[in-house]
């Protein structure tokens, strides 16, 4: 059986899916192959999936009965993951990638998982980013954010996750983990933090400081918005961590400068720039640094031989969820 939903051309086309009996895939920016008995939802603020249009399935008790039917094969597996889509649709299905390729690795079924996407929600956490940057992006006046609103949407989103069965929690972005503790209020399952996730694997890697006498350094790479928020710092800190972060010329002259190089598509001076800024924190004794940016991160080639001295939290994330599912099925 195969199901379409026509949507909103804004929203592209929404396909979703039921176990092995239904193929499912969502058109975004990229088509994503994905395991069956998962599933993806391009919701809107409300919480719901955008209303069909001329369609075989298109009354409203279709889709109730639709979405009844997916949560009741997500609540019957022990190990399925709620993802919360982040600032850009394409890092999120990037994630979800190595989720599902991580996971099924040696024969193994990847993990059942369902992912909520919503444009609303991209375009706020995108805005409140860009205004860490107010002369970046050459505004007398920084458009407002409701972050009161940014909090509600996510927490939402996690309600809707837990509805359909989801007995994990990811929010593979950083921008969101600024409300990670508010997001999490209430909440009936777990949600995976990406900065206590880097640190355990940190602690775990058993490396010695640079300097002896000294706590082992981490340098953290990341833009004004979560550098300000300082949750990796606080979350290495916590595991015994000095993190060190780039210095006010650091940011004034390599950091931001790149960031406005990547605007302008100038992508060899952001990465020389960044390479700069890179050096800067190496130089400082740290063992290694986390990049806490998606952008930076894809600005570097696979074979950079910097890249050796970085490690992503969100690959942190998903080794983590994956730890997890398999404690849950052992």
């Amino acid at each position: 059986m195969y199901l379409q939903i026509s949507t909103n051309p804004s929203h592209g086309l929404v396909h979703l899916g039921y176990s092995s009996r239904i193929s499912c895939r969502v058109r975004l920016s990229r088509v994503l192959a994905m395991p069956p008995s998962s599933v993806l939802l391009q919701m809107d603020e409300s919480n719901d999936l955008p209303k069909a249009k001329k369609s075989f399935c298109q009354s409203e008790d279709s889709r109730n009965n639709l979405n009844c039917l997916f949560a009741d094969s997500l609540l019957r597996q022990a190990n399925t993951v709620g993802i919360i889509g982040g600032v850009s649709t394409d890092s999120t299905l990037k994630f979800v990638k190595k989720l599902v390729d991580w996971s099924s690795k040696d024969g193994k079924s990847s993990l059942p998982f369902v992912l909520c996407s919503d444009p609303a929600l991209n375009k706020e956490l995108l805005l409140y980013k860009e205004n860490s940057y107010p002369s970046l992006y050459h505004r007398a006046e920084s458009t407002p954010v409701d972050v009161k609103q940014i909090v509600e949407n996510l927490r939402n989103k996690r309600k809707s996750l837990e509805r359909s069965g989801a007995k994990l929690i990811l929010l593979p972005c950083h921008i969101a983990h600024t409300w990670y503790d508010e997001v999490c209020e209430g909440s009936s399952v777990p949600l995976l933090h990406m900065g206590e996730s880097i640190a355990k694997e940190l602690e775990e890697a058993k490396m010695k400081p640079l300097e002896a006498g000294n706590p082992l350094r981490v340098g953290v790479m990341a833009t004004s918005a979560t550098l300000s928020a300082g949750f990796y710092q606080e979350r290495l800190q916590s595991n015994g961590f000095e993190a060190v972060l780039p210095d006010k010329a650091t940011m004034e002259h390599t950091v931001i400068p790149a960031i406005e190089a990547m605007k302008r598509n100038d992508l060899e001076g952001a990465r020389n720039l960044l390479r700069i800024a890179l050096q800067v924190l190496l130089v400082q004794a740290v063992n290694v640094v986390l990049l806490g940016s998606d952008e930076m991160r894809d600005l570097l080639p696979g074979d950079d031989p910097l890249l050796k001295k970085c490690v992503d939290p969100m690959d942190a994330l998903a080794r983590s969820a994956i730890k997890w599912a398999e404690n849950r099925c052992s």
